[in-house]
């Protein structure tokens, strides 16, 4: 079935409608997954489109966007003796003067897991070690965690919480001045959770066509297709081209575990600032298992725009990859500077990876 959405006649069908539509003048359109602009860049998407459509990457990276500060956090608890569990991706992103993977190689704890359970199994298992699992990412991820709280983990076993929600980000961007972007197109993960009625705000309140999206190839182009149509009957609403896996409502069942044990609260981004109502931290009956209630750690103020580099811009799509001075010099892959370029989900490592974004 998910081969019919990589096919070629059907994309080239698509792309021939979209040039139909295509009004005339620039149009931006925005999305807000790590993993759409990897399907964009990597199967050259954009190359399909009329040189009047653009499509700008957003801040769907949850690693790019877990705050300096967060990490100083983590680093510090590593030097203090804990054991810091974290997902790969996280390993070798900057915080203010360090990473977890530098401290690591000073002699520091730390330990790569691929999700909460196996950070509780570590923490059952060395009963004489504080385990503190870096708990990162949007809507898609935070159920898990809640499920694990809800579990009773050991006494030894806490969480750094750094997770952030995607629509009050969506709706701050809409309030910077020079953002003319024309629509959005939404993380089908994301929606997997909180269901399409969570992105009716934007439509209904801000007149902004929106259409969830699947990860495909296809499913791109048929996003766009449902915007275009919508700009041309001035008619905004919110779309589900990803009906194959978002309902209206959502996960129900993840919702309710995640407000269990979570409350929402306004928080900062990286690159971006406070935005409100936009992270979840843990409810006061669970702060036995907070890392920050737990170990009240101190740390220097926070840097989280590192000298020279320019991912504060290319987060909120001001600018594009190639147009950052270090880009592909100073920070690759290999070696990266920004946090944009560390995870696969990162528009800077993708750019990197798969061509330019123009």
């Amino acid at each position: 079935m998910l081969q019919a959405y990589r096919d070629k006649a059907l994309a080239e069908k698509a792309a021939k409608a979209i040039r139909k539509l295509a009004p005339e003048g620039k149009i931006k359109f925005m999305h807000v997954c790590g993993t759409h602009e990897q399907t964009i860049t990597r199967f050259g998407l954009r190359s399909l489109l009329p040189e009047n459509i653009e499509i700008i990457p957003g801040p769907g990276c949850p690693v790019c966007v877990t705050p300096a500060k967060d990490i100083d956090i983590a680093i510090e608890l590593a030097k203090q003796g804990k054991t810091i569990a974290i997902y790969g991706d996280m390993f070798r992103v900057p915080g203010s003067r360090s990473s977890l993977n530098k401290e690591k190689a000073k002699g520091g704890d730390v330990r790569i897991v691929y999700s909460i359970r196996d950070a509780v199994k570590l923490a059952r298992e060395h009963k004489d070690k504080e385990v503190v699992f870096f708990s990162i990412g949007f809507e898609t991820t935070a159920p898990t965690v809640a499920s694990e709280i809800l579990s009773s983990p050991p006494e030894n076993f806490s969480i750094l919480t750094s997770h952030r929600l995607i629509p009050p980000v969506m709706e701050l961007l809409l309030g910077i001045g020079d953002f003319e972007i024309k629509g959005w197109i939404c993380p089908g993960h994301v929606a997997t959770i909180i269901g399409v009625k969570a992105f009716r705000i934007f439509p209904e309140v801000y007149g902004m066509p929106t259409v969830i999206a699947g990860f495909e190839p296809l499913d791109v182009l048929l996003a766009l297709v449902m915007l275009l149509k919508q700009v041309k009957k001035k008619e905004p609403k919110a779309e589900n081209e990803y009906s194959r896996v978002v309902t209206e409502e959502g996960n129900l069942k993840a919702q309710k575990i995640m407000n269990e044990v979570f409350e929402v609260c306004d928080e900062n981004w990286r690159g971006i600032g406070k935005v409100p109502n936009s992270a979840l931290k843990l409810k006061k009956e669970f702060s036995e298992y907070d890392a920050r209630e737990k170990f009240d750690v101190k740390v220097e103020e926070a840097i989280d725009v590192l000298p020279g580099c320019s991912c504060h811009l290319v987060i909120v799509g001001k600018l594009k990859p190639e147009q950052c001075p270090m880009f592909g010099k100073k920070c690759t892959p290999s070696s990266p500077y920004g946090p944009c370029m560390v995870s696969q989900e990162g528009t800077c490592n993708i750019a990197y990876k798969y061509g330019k974004l123009s």
